[in-house]
């Protein structure tokens, strides 16, 4: 029995052009849902059914194991089509048996994890239903046009803790049997089981502000570390706690441009018993006041093997790579970046370094917050 993901996405969204592959936390959109797909221990393949090179072009660039670009009919790529339309039209021209199970992931929702559709996938096969649907639980009063309430008695209006809520589709998958789909036609068959997902996860993105809450809660549910311990936090400077400008006094003095939001930063890690450490090629007078104004632990100047050093201090401080946070921008922080276990880069690092895999893409440039971006998201969003 196979497991199938399959991820419509056209190119045409009329509110936010491009909207599957728009930079949502640093990533085009689609990639969080493929990304949750790749680490899924169930699904054994996904197809990407699509009408345009743009989003075709991006899916391959992930080079995801799992991950397949089914281009999609025009026909059944309009604003009039339906996702049922592009799901028969699939599956009449790709054949699965009847038994095998097909899982609809929307990639607007990126809050889906894979967890989520593991426990779903287990869930259809363990409570015998024939489908099953992601809802989010919300606690609001809702309202006919006629003045009637429809969930509650608001002559007893209750308090919210005491309130149930209601179940509502957040969009994020629909999981059935490929017979029942081909057989009825429609991605729920009836005898539903509901998949229950937090309340942050019902979420609409169709309007630009939309986009914005979205990624708040993102930052705050999703990216924020949690099966990593961070022990040691390191960062590069130029590009990094700087905006990578070159600066100079009348007298041909070397200056350079920090961000107090960051220093801020170095503080928050230190109460929180995080070491730190900074690690450059540069080697100036500049850096060395610095480190020492911010208390960092660590301070290397012209250093060329920059994952050396980071091991050398691991040995010294008795903690793995998998413990240590990292931000830098450029093609020399490549090989550091690649083996530890959190890494960022502000918004403005070289491209090279932001197709580095689980890189956390930050909103904000160097020199402009980034590192305390970063220090938020270490720290997982309590400060």
């Amino acid at each position: 029995m196979k497991v199938i993901a399959f991820i419509p996405a056209r190119c045409g969204s009329k509110s936010i052009p491009f909207k599957n592959i728009k930079d949502f936390c640093g990533k085009p959109l689609i990639y969080w849902v493929l990304k949750t797909i790749e680490d899924s221990k169930l699904i054994d393949i996904a197809y990407v059914a699509t009408d345009c090179d743009e989003i075709d072009n991006t899916v391959k660039k992930f080079q995801f194991r799992k991950v397949i670009v089914y281009r999609r009919e025009q026909e059944n790529a309009s604003d009039t089509s339906s996702t049922e339309d592009v799901m028969i039209e699939f599956l009449n021209k790709v054949k699965f048996e009847n038994n095998d199970i097909f899982v609809l992931v929307q990639a607007t929702n990126p809050f889906t994890t894979s967890e989520d559709l593991d426990s779903a996938i287990n869930q259809l096969r363990e409570e015998k239903v024939n489908s099953i649907l992601s809802c989010a639980r919300i606690k609001r009063f809702l309202w006919n046009e006629n003045g009637t309430p429809i969930n509650y008695d608001y002559r007893n209006r209750p308090r919210r803790q005491d309130f149930k809520g209601i179940l509502i589709e957040n969009g994020a998958f629909y999981i059935n049997y490929i017979g029942n789909i081909l057989k009825f036609r429609n991605r729920l068959t009836e005898k539903i089981g509901i998949y229950e997902m937090p309340e942050y996860t019902y979420i609409e993105l169709d309007e630009e502000y939309d986009w914005f809450i979205a990624e708040t809660l993102m930052k705050k549910y999703i990216l924020k570390p949690k099966d990593i311990k961070i022990k040691l936090f390191i960062c590069d400077v130029d590009g990094t706690l700087t905006d990578g400008g070159m600066y100079y006094s009348q007298n041909g003095d070397e200056l350079k441009k920090f961000n107090t939001q960051d220093g801020m930063g170095f503080k928050l890690l230190r109460l929180a018993g995080i070491k730190t450490a900074i690690i450059t090629t540069e080697n100036t007078k500049i850096i060395e006041n610095r480190a020492k104004k911010l208390k960092v632990d660590y301070i290397f100047q012209g250093v060329e093997n920059k994952l050396k050093v980071v091991k050398s201090i691991c040995i010294k401080e008795g903690v793995s790579l998998n413990d240590v946070a990292y931000i830098g921008d450029d093609i020399n922080d490549i090989e550091v970046l690649e083996n530890l276990g959190l890494v960022a880069c502000p918004k403005n690092a070289v491209d090279k370094v932001k197709e580095i895999p689980n890189i956390i893409q930050l909103s904000k440039n160097g020199g402009d917050g980034a590192v305390r971006e970063f220090v938020e998201i270490v720290l997982g969003g309590t400060r």
